[in-house]
């Protein structure tokens, strides 16, 4: 196994020659062997080991044999103690996804604080295939069938392309010794199941499954590709504009082809949708209806479908209050300047002239609401923002990120849209004021 591991990090995971590792260990039996194995490569790395307090005095234990195995191999060892019980209780959550937030939250603020590169796992092949059964069981598209990847970001996976016989052999060959966690022996996780109950009966029905999930996994990341390769044209094709109020996608270009919803899903399934029934009714459905995620929303505008983060649909009831001695200020939509002028030059939708005697400190910033009207500059009458909005033909996201300055609760500009007509500069202007929003 020795030489098939440096043949393997020579030909596909080189850069861990060069970088600086570290290895999560539990001390069970593929940890302690990836830990030898990378050091005798000798490649640079430092063990990370943590402690759920889940088994009592058997998870204590677990970290001293750690403990142990960074002084046999002349290693930094960083060990981390959790209450993994009370995250899971907080957040209400199993607590083995519990232990997983954890682990990995706590694996990335070591690398960034303390600069490792990568974060090596011992996962293997038999885990591989027990993540693939378990996505298979509780319903999944392709990308859950394609296996668990070699590298995800700083996350890399070197023993992934060797079974846990061999992973054992080897150990017993080397005479190495490894820590047996208790729990993977309980029947109660669905991981367990499968690799005590069913695994074995697959194995029996084809002796060499591994080999051939290792075939099928490739033809299914080909599959992938070609999935990702259509999508990514249909995607090119249907994005108008992106900016800091979303994504808008032409809906026309979900209509052309075969399968809308198969395209939607793939589109849209990182972001936490799961009505996928009524995101394809958004197709057709009126201008201001909206599918909602935990963290995002799907709103149909006129021919265009939005996505947004969730958080911008609850507008801010934050006020800012300007004082006449202010010259600029950070605001929630920007940096607000104020000087005098001696012309009106530049006048833009981020840039207005108003005529200083007719404004009254302090100003205002917020959000318009309800209520609000203004008299448009250029229009006859007043009108109230609501419907100027509206026949302006914003969508919903950008009707709520609208914000107005005021005096004295008068709106003299809608910011980024029109300045109010009452504060126009005139010919009898003494004193003009320059407002300008970057």
């Amino acid at each position: 196994m020795r030489n098939n591991f440096k043949t393997h990090i020579n030909q596909q995971l080189q850069f861990l020659e060069k970088s600086k590792l570290i290895i999560a260990i539990s001390g069970g039996l593929d940890s302690v062997v990836l830990a030898h194995l990378c050091h005798e490569l000798k490649l640079n790395f430092a063990l990370a080991h943590c402690n759920f307090n889940l088994r009592g005095e058997e998870s204590n234990t677990d970290e001293d044999f750690v403990l142990d195995l960074g002084e046999q191999l002349d290693v930094e060892v960083f060990i981390q103690n959790f209450d993994t019980q009370a995250y899971a209780d907080e957040y209400k959550c199993s607590i083995q996804m519990a232990a997983r937030e954890l682990r990995y939250d706590w694996f990335a603020e070591l690398a960034e604080q303390l600069q490792f590169d990568y974060i090596l796992t011992a996962h293997h092949a038999d885990d591989n295939l027990e993540t693939f059964l378990i996505n298979f069981t509780r319903g999944t598209g392709l990308n859950g069938l394609t296996g668990i990847p070699i590298i995800n970001d700083n996350i890399v996976r070197p023993l992934l392309p060797f079974t846990r016989d061999v992973i054992e052999a080897y150990a017993k060959e080397n005479n190495m010794m490894w820590r047996e966690d208790s729990s993977n022996v309980s029947r109660k996780y669905l991981r367990n199941k499968l690799r005590h109950q069913v695994v074995p009966i697959l194995k029996e029905i084809n002796p060499q499954l591994l080999d051939s999930f290792k075939n099928t996994l490739k033809n299914l990341n080909d599959t992938a590709d070609i999935v990702d390769e259509s999508l990514n044209a249909v995607a090119k094709r249907a994005i108008t504009k992106i900016d800091d109020t979303g994504i808008t996608y032409n809906i026309s270009e979900f209509k052309k082809v075969n399968n809308p919803k198969a395209y939607l899903f793939e589109m849209f399934k990182d972001y936490g949708f799961t009505e996928w029934n009524d995101v394809v009714g958004l197709l057709d459905a009126e201008s201001g209806k909206q599918v909602l995620s935990n963290s995002h929303r799907l709103i149909k505008h006129r021919e265009h479908l939005i996505l947004a983060d969730l958080c911008d649909s609850e507008q801010s009831e934050e006020s800012l209050l300007i004082k006449e001695t202010d010259k600029s200020m950070e605001t929630p939509i920007g940096i607000l300047f104020l000087d005098e002028a001696d012309a009106v030059i530049g006048n833009s939708k981020t840039t207005i002239h108003v005529d200083r005697n007719k404004v009254v400190f302090p100003l205002e910033l917020r959000p318009w609401k309800e209520g609000d009207y203004f008299y448009p500059i250029g229009m006859k009458g007043k009108k109230k923002i609501s419907k100027y909005l509206k026949d302006e033909k914003l969508s919903l996201v950008e009707k709520e990120n609208t914000w107005v300055l005021t005096s004295e609760n008068r709106v003299l500009w809608v910011i980024g849209k029109r300045p109010d007509e009452r504060y126009k500069v005139i010919n009898e202007t003494k004193q003009i004021l320059r407002i300008k929003l970057e």
